[in-house]
């Protein structure tokens, strides 16, 4: 339950982000570590250090088929737009996508580890797949246009609720003790869905394409965070090893990514 609150709150607040300073601000803004941040806390003190690696280490490649899901709303819609039904399309196409990609990486996961490949090098693979998609998707710059209409509160409570549900039941399931629902549910990209589909339907497509690329170039932070928490964690304890790796991933991270966006947006305005 405090799972599928914190992430409501969080949803919430990426779309007002969004809407409020456009697709580069909003979309880095909304991709800082935070629910992973209670998630490796409570990780390293219910398990120890060989569960925080564990769990840390998949977390680069779950961010990886997260960014092959956001990708699917920066390319689809532009194909769509005779269709009656685009929402509903890129929805589902996002989601099937998302889960064939899951287990994929999944599978390719234990066969590495299998072969003797460590968890933290294999959380290191993961982040540096993740970069070169990012860089790829993000090399051209697209149109990161702010919200045009209001948004009532009703509209954002439901917004926070339907964010809630969807990863308050992931968070379920990968309770549920079978590890490939368990491995998916793990990276269930709830945050990032709830925030597609509430801008889509209170702003239009270009709002949700625009702020796809910087929220998938800003999601690297999460990774970066669950590398850095690997060693912080253990070696400060979990406040102050919690607040090393935010800090790193936010600094090293979140801060040159938005820099990097702004500068290539204003050379090609």
């Amino acid at each position: 339950m405090l799972s599928a609150l914190f992430a409501g709150i969080v949803a919430t607040l990426v779309t007002v982000a969004i809407e409020k300073w456009g697709g580069i601000t909003g979309g880095i803004l909304g991709t800082v570590p935070s629910t992973i941040v209670p998630a490796a806390a409570g990780m390293y003190m219910a398990g120890g250090e060989a569960a925080l690696i564990e769990s840390m280490a998949i977390i680069p490649l779950g961010m990886l088929v997260n960014g092959i899901f956001l990708s699917v709303w920066i390319i689809l819609p532009s194909h769509l737009s005779q269709t009656k039904t685009p929402l509903m399309i890129t929805t589902i196409s996002a989601l099937l996508i998302w889960t064939f990609s899951a287990i994929f990486m999944l599978k390719i996961a234990d066969m590495a580890l299998d072969q003797n490949l460590s968890a933290i090098n294999l959380g290191f693979i993961g982040l540096l797949l993740l970069l070169l998609l990012s860089v790829i998707i993000n090399w051209k710059a697209t149109e990161t246009a702010k919200g045009k209409h209001p948004v009532s509160p009703f509209v954002l409570v439901c917004r926070g609720l339907a964010a809630a549900i969807a990863i308050g039941f992931a968070v379920w399931l990968s309770g549920q003790g079978q590890p490939l629902i368990a491995g998916i549910a793990a990276v269930f990209p709830a945050i990032f869905l709830t925030s597609m589909v509430a801008l889509w339907m209170a702003q239009g497509p270009t709002v949700p394409r625009g702020a796809a690329g910087p929220m998938m170039l800003g999601g690297a932070s999460v990774a970066v965070y669950a590398i850095v928490s690997i060693w912080s964690l253990p070696e400060f304890g979990v406040l102050i090893g919690s607040i090393i790796a935010w800090f790193v991933a936010v600094i090293g991270w979140s801060l040159p990514a938005f820099i990097v966006l702004n500068k290539r947006n204003s050379f090609s305005d």
